[in-house]
């Protein structure tokens, strides 16, 4: 592999709604998403599964212990009592879940996340985390047991030469930044996390204007979706040789 610039593509929270089903799949097929990060707890994930298996796009455990939205509250798996709020949903931070949350239920949940993937027949090439790593131990345990990597943990995230996450920038300056990126890999496997949605109106009614949600709900989405489909952005990897890769092939010589 010397010599080769190896660069993932993902693309988070798959599964958590429709647009961002269709966004995401929009993004494998049509532009440089190579993979996806999928969320067995949220209410789409039934859609995703038919759309992974229809499109042949590799797939990750988003583990999730956490719900960030005002109007788009989704609860767990299982019954642990340390893993929901007073409503019964998910807590909103990975600050609370950490003050809060079990061992146990952690590990029971996540576990019963990866079993749904295998419920749906899907294969899962890694695990990786919503929002924040809130309980290490547990995804470290749910990984071990699954037989597949936490692309996150201590370990695992030595392997790769960068993880950017692209979505969280301002509109005028995720495009030159993008740009620059990646003229500037090195060799090596990087990985890019992108949040990818179609233009719904579903996006802006996820949470209340002025939460500090907000713009993850609808403007970083659209903007992530506008330039994983932007010619310019495929002509520059072409151009300096980067192949495109995800977690299945990446680390193959």
């Amino acid at each position: 592999m010397a010599g080769e610039i190896r660069l993932i593509v993902q693309g988070d929270d798959f599964g958590m709604c429709h647009a961002v089903n269709v966004g995401t799949l929009q993004a494998f097929e049509d532009g440089i998403l190579t993979q996806a990060s999928t969320m067995a707890a949220c209410p789409w994930f039934t859609e995703a599964a038919t759309l992974a298996r229809e499109s042949g796009i590799p797939l990750g455990v988003h583990q999730t212990l956490t719900c960030e939205w005002d109007y788009l509250r989704w609860r767990p798996l299982t019954d642990g009592p340390s893993l929901v709020g007073e409503d019964g949903t998910f807590r909103r931070t990975v600050e609370e879940v950490r003050a809060s949350i079990a061992h146990d239920d952690a590990v029971r949940e996540l576990s019963a996340q990866v079993a749904k993937f295998a419920a749906e027949g899907l294969t899962i090439d890694y695990l990786d985390v919503h929002m924040g790593d809130s309980v290490p131990d547990a995804y470290a345990e749910v990984s071990s047991a699954a037989g597949k990597p936490y692309i996150y943990g201590p370990v695992e995230s030595q392997k790769f030469a960068s993880i950017e996450t692209l979505s969280d920038r301002d509109a005028a300056d995720k495009k030159p930044w993008l740009l620059d990126h990646l003229a500037g890999l090195t060799p090596g496997v990087h990985l890019l996390v992108t949040h990818c949605a179609a233009a719904h109106p579903e996006l802006a009614a996820l949470t209340a204007p002025g939460t500090y949600t907000y713009r993850w709900a609808e403007e970083y989405r659209l903007t992530d979706q506008e330039l994983v489909l932007d010619p310019e952005i495929r002509q520059t990897i072409e151009a300096h040789g980067i192949e495109l890769v995800s977690m299945r092939n990446a680390f193959t010589d």
